[in-house]
């Protein structure tokens, strides 16, 4: 299954790839209050001169079924955060999350010499099995926050 899928970095030229991942973000969060298309795409497209953002994306013969961001956290010197994940509903529990979360994490090893990184999560399984531990007390609305130190 996942011998075909493809985990690439976002080209922020293409205006069908940014519309697709808009799209992919805009349904899964289903919170146009919060997560409004012209607020995911400001965060995809964002340039910002001193803390970098960057997104990634799951491809599947050419088409995106995946999405998942990292940024840099202005408020703590070599904190990311993982943000804006989503998996469309019908490829959803089939490894491809996982495989978006590992990507960015290697990503930001391979960039930084050391840091932590930063999730919150309802689900919290997957990041554990990728090194991550529960911030103590940190359950907020079925949300924990979670950290993994490189």
């Amino acid at each position: 299954m996942m011998g075909k899928i493809r985990i690439d970095m976002l080209d922020t030229s293409s205006p069908a790839l940014i519309e697709a991942s808009v799209t992919l973000i805009f349904n899964a969060f289903a919170d146009p209050e919060r997560y409004s298309a012209e607020r995911v795409t400001r965060e995809l497209c964002g340039e910002d001169p001193v803390f970098y953002r960057r997104f990634f994306v799951a491809m599947d013969a050419g088409e995106i079924i995946a999405v998942g961001g990292v940024k840099a956290a202005d408020w703590a010197s070599n904190t990311h955060i993982l943000y804006l994940s989503a998996v469309t509903p019908e490829r959803r529990g089939k490894g491809i999350g996982r495989a978006l979360i590992k990507a960015r994490i290697d990503w930001l090893e391979e960039k930084f010499k050391s840091g932590r990184i930063l999730v919150s999560a309802s689900k919290t399984k997957r990041f554990r099995d990728l090194g991550f531990s529960e911030v103590r007390n940190s359950a907020i609305q079925g949300k924990h926050l979670l950290i993994r130190n490189f």
